[in-house]
């Protein structure tokens, strides 16, 4: 798709394309109001020119490029205050076309593409949970999405990826000739999807492998991997041998052990905020006294690196 001049939808469109990717009802009427300011002053609407050229650049190709995303951060802190948080949002919408372009393009159904972007949604969401405010969290996570990089196929969502330095080897130790660069795809866990059931899991798996054998013939994934506190090999000492995550974790070979404390990430996934005090984490499921005992008990909890064969 030719990279025309990014464009906003008038106000009486934009709620419309807010619902389509989950935006919270909360925070339509700010969005809707406040878009006035990006469209009506000519160096807000350069920005947003300059952001989304800079997040659709090179669509669809898998870089890995951190400096892009470097320097797309460094654009959105350029925002008026008066937009705040809320900047990201009226980026994202704006890159919409040429998302769903490329999905088009792909032969991506538009029930994946829909599934897939409503992540913005879920993102801010989290963002009020955590803050009180509006506005989105983390936005270079959402680049994934909207550089078709990363997709929502059932229980698990799929990301695009390649085979990195240290996990090649892992990998030729194995029996596999991988080699870094090699595609592979890399598995993300959302928390809103409901328990992490086998069958959920298999099911999703399966619809994996459909998709990219579909829709990017030309990357053979030979390999998944993933990287999250779920792989942590502690929470065995804590869960059931035959609860969901255990039996999640036993899908894995183990990549590498970090050695980095990762301990916000348990708490931010499982309580949604990362900043509660230790002291006040509720013990109501078997998952909530695993993280929250660990923690008071002075352990830490680490991000788990494991791959299996896709």
């Amino acid at each position: 798709m030719p990279l025309d001049r990014p464009v906003l939808p008038d106000a009486d469109d934009l709620p419309e394309v807010l619902l389509d990717l989950a935006v919270p009802h909360e925070d339509i009427n700010a969005l809707v109001r406040l878009s006035g300011a990006v469209t009506h002053d000519a160096a807000v609407t350069r920005l947003l020119e300059e952001c989304v050229r800079e997040l659709v650049r090179d669509l669809g190709e898998v870089t890995g490029d951190r400096e892009g995303v470097r320097r797309f951060e460094e654009r959105l802190a350029q925002a008026p205050q008066a937009l705040g948080a809320y900047f990201a949002a009226y980026v994202f919408v704006a890159a919409l076309p040429y998302t769903r372009a490329y999905h088009r393009e792909r032969g991506v159904p538009a029930e994946v593409t829909r599934h897939t972007l409503a992540d913005l949604g879920r993102n801010m969401a989290s963002h009020r949970r955590r803050h009180g405010t509006g506005g989105v969290r983390a936005p270079q996570w959402l680049t994934h999405h909207f550089r078709g990089e990363l997709y929502q196929l059932g229980r698990l969502q799929f990301e695009r990826a390649t085979i990195g330095q240290r996990t090649a080897p892992v990998l030729r130790a194995a029996g596999l000739d991988a080699v870094p660069g090699e595609p592979c795809v890399n598995l993300h866990i959302p928390d809103y999807r409901g328990p992490l059931t086998p069958a959920a899991c298999d099911r999703s798996l399966t619809l994996a492998r459909q998709f990219f054998h579909r829709h990017f013939p030309e990357e053979p994934y030979r390999t998944a991997t993933c990287h999250s506190w779920l792989l942590d090999p502690q929470l065995k000492r804590y869960l059931a041998a035959d609860s969901n995550i255990v039996r999640f974790q036993e899908r894995f070979r183990v990549t590498r052990e970090d050695t980095e404390p990762a301990d916000e990430e348990p708490v931010r996934f499982v309580f949604g905020n990362s900043c509660l005090p230790i002291e006040d984490l509720p013990r109501r499921t078997s998952v909530e006294r695993a993280v929250g005992d660990h923690l008071r008990a002075g352990g830490h909890w680490y991000i788990g690196c494991g791959w299996f064969p896709f």
